[in-house]
């Protein structure tokens, strides 16, 4: 069988990027994704089956068992096919050389950061973004190869991250400037010919660590803006910012934020110390900072936390 358009994808953005190509370019043939087991051993944050998609649309949906698409079953599908162009969307691992050399045009995705490729390589680029304060992303469309986000670019878009953005907002930013390029990926193929890659970057490597839950975890010893950035780079669908509390009996309980933002810096709140809730409005908590206090809008506890009580 031969497949022209591919789309690799684990995820509800990947389900986003499918709809838009079928109703607005051209139809997807295939789709690539993952055996729901899969999840039990991989942390896969949003993570969507697609198998209704052959309901919706009637595109086959093959379901690797492996992340890695090294599993015997997910070779030998690629072995006894051919296939055209692939667009990556949603999928967290490297694309095996086995299976990118056999994309006649090649297999396309996204990275993206603050500058330019190959500066911002690596895992979570958009929640980094968030969190060290970045106030753009410049979203790159480049062809795979072997190695992790190299800058064989066909093109760039670059959208804003203003203070109001968290991580879902920052998505659809993506997912807007995504469509574009794509768009403007699949008209050239569509047009036939070679695809132009630039691979003369001037720039140079610096890289973004892998994400786990546990990192986002508050020091409320830390400035305001740096707690803020954290909570909104790590909110729903990932696995949000987490702290600890108390109760009477001196047992810890998790605090997991979901929502917050700077409260005041001109209020005394010296007679707090940093982490303490100083008041309760509307079941939001007013907590103190080194340098003033935040609001959590939206947390999951297990017991009520009451005025007085010391998050860490």
């Amino acid at each position: 069988m031969h497949y022209k358009v591919v789309v690799f994808g684990v995820k509800d953005t990947s389900e986003n990027i499918i709809d838009f190509i079928q109703k607005e370019i051209c139809p997807v043939d295939l789709v690539m994704t993952i055996a729901p087991k899969i999840t039990e051993k991989n942390q896969v944050s949003g993570f969507k089956g697609l198998s209704f998609l052959t309901d919706k649309y009637g595109i086959p949906v093959f379901e690797a068992d492996s992340y890695f698409l090294t599993d015997e079953k997910t070779q030998k599908f690629i072995s006894e096919n051919t296939f055209d162009i692939g667009i990556v969307m949603g999928w967290q691992r490297l694309i095996p050389k086995s299976v990118l050399d056999v994309f006649a045009k090649g297999i396309y995705g996204f990275h993206g950061n603050c500058g330019y490729l190959p500066f911002g390589r690596g895992r979570s680029p958009l929640n980094w973004s968030m969190i060290l304060g970045d106030t753009r992303f410049n979203l790159n469309l480049f062809r795979y190869d072997e190695h992790a986000d190299s800058p064989n670019v066909f093109a760039t878009q670059m959208f804003s991250i203003n203070e109001h953005d968290d991580i879902r907002t920052a998505q659809y930013k993506n997912m807007i400037c995504s469509k574009n390029l794509i768009k403007k990926l699949l008209e050239c193929y569509l047009q036939g010919g070679d695809i132009p890659i630039r691979t003369d970057s001037k720039d140079f490597d610096s890289w973004y660590n892998k994400r786990t839950a546990a990192d986002g975890k508050i020091d409320f010893h830390d400035r305001t803006r740096n707690i803020y950035n954290l909570i909104r780079g790590v909110a729903a669908p990932f696995p949000g910012a987490l702290c600890y509390v108390k109760d009477a009996d001196g047992n810890e309980h998790e605090v997991k934020v979901w929502q917050a933002h700077p409260f005041d810096e001109m209020i005394d709140f010296s007679a707090f110390a940093p982490g303490e809730v100083v008041d309760i409005f509307d079941g939001k908590l007013v907590v103190r900072t080194v340098d003033g206090s935040l609001l959590i809008d939206k947390f999951d506890c297990e017991i009520d936390i009451a005025q007085n009580m010391l998050l860490y």
